[in-house]
Formats: structure tokens, sequence, C-alpha cells
């Protein structure tokens, strides 16, 4: 298994509040169970070329209910041919990215705006409020142990380009660092991959997200 899947899995069930992944001999199986759209995701501890057909195909042969999602580190161009009819393909890629973790200031947000740090249940979450209180940019990060899982990053439309991004990765940093973390990972969209490389993150492979929707039973 690829250490940072095994890092992204271990934190992202802490970030969001799933329950603890189940080992399966191609990777792990989480609960996740926030409606029927996301029921169950299925993560395949292969990267890059270690991916194989017959793999991707034996797990995503075994679904058969909807809301089951499959996380495959490799290019959907790749792995599309090997899902059957029943599954789609997110039609925005995904990055695995790394990072070192350095405990470096992370500056002050810009004149007006308010940031709001706390921590519970193993997530420290950074807010930054807009000068007329309303959310400018969020997200979150959940160390375990020596890796850290960035999660749920996002800036509002109307207050981009302004750094807070760059604010509160910087800020999430060295919360992690400080509990311990040296190390981050995280899943990144083409428009958060941009900003992360700014900060020193790489990519370690392409993501595929697909889900199952329909029932191949009936």
């Amino acid at each position: 298994m690829d250490r940072f899947v095994q890092a992204w899995v271990d934190g992202w069930v802490v970030s969001r509040g799933a329950a603890p992944p189940v080992a399966e001999p191609w990777g792990w199986t989480v609960d996740v169970g926030t409606g029927t759209r996301h029921v169950t995701r299925h993560v395949l501890g292969a990267t890059n070329e270690a991916v194989t057909e017959p793999t991707v195909r034996k797990v995503a042969g075994a679904v058969t209910g909807a809301g089951v999602w499959l996380k495959v580190f490799a290019d959907p161009a790749v792995v599309g041919p090997w899902l059957g009819p029943h599954w789609r393909i997110d039609p925005e890629p995904g990055f695995l990215m790394t990072a070192p973790l350095a405990d470096v200031p992370p500056g002050a947000a810009p004149d007006g705006y308010r940031t709001r740090t706390w921590a519970r249940g193993g997530v420290t979450r950074t807010m930054i409020a807009a000068p007329d209180g309303s959310l400018a940019a969020r997200g979150q990060i959940a160390p375990t142990g020596a890796t850290a899982v960035v999660d749920q990053i996002e800036t509002s439309p109307g207050h981009r380009r302004r750094g807070l991004g760059a604010l509160v990765m910087r800020t999430l940093h060295r919360a992690a660092v400080a509990q311990g973390a040296r190390t981050g990972v995280l899943g990144a969209t083409p428009q958060g991959r941009a900003l992360y490389e700014s900060l020193g993150w790489r990519v370690e492979s392409s993501l595929t997200s697909a889900e199952f929707t329909g029932d191949t039973r009936g």
C-alpha cells in the first residue's frame, strides 16, 4: 500500500467523522453515511503504474448498491475504461498531493477580516470572516501522528485573490506541526492545485473518483 494513500485515508476519516477504515487486500473500505449519495467509499491503496486493471475491475464489479464511491489514484482516462456502465466518473479530476509542513507564522488577515482557529475532536479548523461577517475562507486539518490531512479548503468567490487561501493553509500547517505532524497530505481539485503548489506542495498521483449509480441486479 502507498504510504501517502494510507495517510490520506487515516486523516480523512478523522476530518469527516467517518467510520474507521476497514483494511482490504486492495486498500480500504470506509463507511461514510452522509446521505444516499455517499454511503461508502472503496479506496485502492496503489498509485500510478501500480494500479492494475484486474484489481479495479474486481473491486468495481463487486459493487451493487447506489451511493458507493471508488477512489483510484490513477488518471481517469486510464481508469474509466475499466469501469462498467453503472459508474459515473467525476468530471473534475483530482490529485493526491504532499508537502513538508513548516512552523512558519501565517501572517495577518487583510484589514477588516477576522481569523478564528479552534480544535475539536482531533480536527483543527480555521475560518476567516469578511468585514460584513460573512464567510470569506475556511479549511481544516486532521493530524494522525507524523502526517496530517488538509481538507475542505474553500474561499468564497467574492474574496478570492486576496491571499486568504494561503493564510488558511499556513495557519493549518502551523497547527499540525504543533501537534507533531511533519508531512501534509491532501486531495486537490484542479483549482486548488495551483494554490497548493505555490505553497510547496507537489503532486504524487492523479485521483479518479467514480460513483456507482445503478443496481446491476435489476
